[in-house]
């Protein structure tokens, strides 16, 4: 799969590199480059470039193909399920769903899709706590952004919710824009977590636990 440096990173990488590189060389200027404190300022180096490449890799954007299929939901972000269950949707919907929320990890990428096809007809950015993203909470307490897609089959909420960590959203369309499945949808710094809202007679494809990749998993069927 070949890999592109998400434009989202490309002034946080840099910035990053000049921090850490200052840090190191104020180390090495006030620290012995002898006996074990040259073990230590070794250490110091390669935790240093192992943390750069971690943040360059929560800002790599995977070319993919994506199959649209207007009876397919697909998975909005890369990452692992850890929420299906019926709830009442509250903010715009005000009506039952199935839930669906995906978890994203340091180690995904970090970049959201568009799961359907269709007019974007709703958006609204929540202020909110830092919640661990797995915390029920987060979904309604959470800094947040909720985007609703509407097309000739299905009525779908997408949020965006920022984790402990992610504190930074960003979101790419606005309302009245015709959008495609699998397009980008947006970006959450250094990750979290993306929730789905789905009509009851969905057919759910995907279990706790499952590991999910944006626009390629088949979420639901209509």
């Amino acid at each position: 799969m070949v890999y592109k440096l998400h434009r989202e990173g490309k002034r946080i990488i840099p910035t990053f590199f000049i921090i850490l590189s200052a840090l190191l060389a104020l180390f090495h200027f006030i620290i012995p480059s002898e006996g074990y404190w040259l073990v230590l300022l070794t250490i110091l180096d390669i935790s240093a470039f192992v943390f750069w490449l971690m943040v360059i890799s929560f800002f790599r954007w995977p070319d993919i193909d994506v199959k649209q299929n207007e009876n397919h939901i697909l998975s909005p972000a890369d990452g692992t399920v850890v929420v299906v269950e019926k709830t009442v949707e509250t903010e715009y919907l005000n009506e039952k769903r199935i839930q669906v929320s995906i978890f994203m990890s340091p180690f995904n990428t970090h970049m959201n899709r568009y799961p359907i096809s269709g007019d974007f007809i709703y958006n609204k950015y929540h202020d909110g706590k830092f919640l661990v993203a797995w915390d029920p909470k987060s979904s309604t307490d959470n800094e947040r952004n909720t985007i609703v897609i509407k097309n000739d089959k299905i009525t779908l909420l997408v949020r965006q919710i920022a984790g402990a960590v992610a504190r930074r959203i960003r979101w790419y369309g606005k309302e009245g824009d015709k959008v495609n499945q699998g397009d980008q949808l947006g970006f959450i710094k250094f990750g979290s977590r993306v929730d789905l809202f789905l009509p009851l007679d969905a057919k759910i494809n995907v279990e706790l636990d499952q590991k999910v990749r944006a626009g390629k998993t088949i979420i639901a069927e209509i």
